[in-house]
């Protein structure tokens, strides 16, 4: 799936020429691309809520649990590339969605950033139908980037527009209920060489960096003891490894109509994202992102692993997505999959030699001993 931007959502499987088809006709709940291919809204469930018709401010919000990764290196420019890829699997139904845009700034009509890379990839894994995922894809980056104080605070800018998604999400739900519906979200934009990486759920992202995975997100899972002493602390509980014995994530967007989950002041099911932020050198290869699908059946490095020897022999990001999701259907993931990479550099992964060591041979007293009795026992 070639082009600097594109929109992903499947409601049947690969087509025979394997490739995933974009949609093509208007549908409840998608989004419809006009004839000159700019994604517009569905009229019937997309359309902006009156009251968010204002230019969006950044809200009050800490962003006390993002991460900084650790960096080295000189300045350096990434040269973006990336490609998707989405599969069925086999499910009855499509609930993935993702949004893959290597010139986020002018795609989106401003000039902050048009001198330097900029870029937004986000994927959207629906449960319970697929009406949050296509409107968090829809409405997330509009958020970001109509927010007065992007991309100055970017951090608290994505932190908001989550925020903002899900509440206006809720408010669309209440409009109607056939909406109803919830999604996990990952989006990571590149800002020059700042690396941003925002999740709520169990989406994850996957830095090569000189061939080590490095985790630029955490999965939310209610069992995990930070998510599951937030859950208790809101009246939330875990049972079996579910939040509420409902869900098998803490965080997600939408779920409005779930009892006991969200209202308006607050509840266990969390829509605050998590950040992580890197600063790109020339030791950074590529990204993955990914649903849980693809996560079900691979490790992070495995994952690195495998795409890293894929991109070394025909350095396509778009048919490395692609050998990702059939690598993942052969290992029998049960989910639906979605995969988008994004390489940083033209040239393909270079080939890793590891330095020989050098080897330090001495012997102990003990063993000298022993070999200067062997010897005397020969000359006798």
């Amino acid at each position: 799936m070639k082009g600097n931007d594109e929109f992903g959502c499947l409601d049947n499987p690969i087509t025979s020429e394997g490739k995933p088809p974009n949609p093509r006709t208007p549908s409840f709940g998608l989004q419809s691309p006009t004839t000159d291919g700019v994604l517009k809204p569905c009229k019937k469930s997309l359309v902006r809520h009156p009251s968010l018709q204002v230019k969006s401010k950044a809200l009050d919000i800490a962003i006390g649990n993002g991460y900084e990764v650790e960096n080295r290196g000189a300045e350096f420019t990434p040269i973006i590339r990336s490609g998707a890829w989405a599969d069925i699997g086999f499910r009855t139904r499509m609930e993935d969605v993702y949004l893959r845009i290597d010139d986020f700034t002018h795609d989106y009509g401003l000039k902050k950033c048009a001198d330097v890379p900029n870029a937004f990839y986000g994927v959207f894994d629906g449960h319970g139908g697929k009406h949050a995922a296509d409107f968090a894809c829809y409405h997330l980056p509009r958020f970001i980037v109509e927010d007065q104080n992007f991309p100055e605070e970017i951090e608290r800018v994505v932190a908001s527009a989550f925020l903002q998604t899900d509440t206006a999400f809720a408010e669309a739900c209440a409009l109607d209920s056939a909406l109803a519906s919830g999604a996990t979200a990952l989006a990571a934009l590149v800002l020059g060489r700042m690396l941003v990486v925002a999740n709520v759920g169990d989406c994850r992202a996957v830095l090569c960096r000189r061939g080590k995975a490095i985790e630029m997100s955490r999965d939310h899972k209610p069992n995990c003891n930070r998510e599951r002493k937030r859950i208790e602390a809101l009246g939330g509980s875990v049972y079996d490894g579910y939040l509420n014995g409902q869900l098998n994530v803490a965080r997600a967007l939408g779920d409005w109509h779930i009892e006991g989950m969200k209202d308006a002041n607050g509840g266990p099911l969390s829509a605050e994202p998590e950040l992580m932020t890197a600063d790109l050198t020339e030791e950074d290869e590529f990204i993955i992102i990914g649903c849980d699908g693809l996560w079900d059946v691979f490790r992070s490095q495995n994952a690195v692993d495998f795409a890293r020897r894929r991109l070394q022999e025909h350095n396509d990001p778009a048919m490395c997505s692609k050998d990702l999701v059939d690598e993942a259907l052969k290992r029998k993931s049960q989910d639906n999959l979605t995969v988008v990479v994004v390489c940083f550099q033209s040239n393909p992964p270079p080939n890793l030699v590891a330095p020989h060591a050098r080897v330090r041979r001495s012997f102990s007293a003990e063993g000298l001993r022993e070999l200067q009795s062997l010897l005397d026992g020969l000359g006798n």
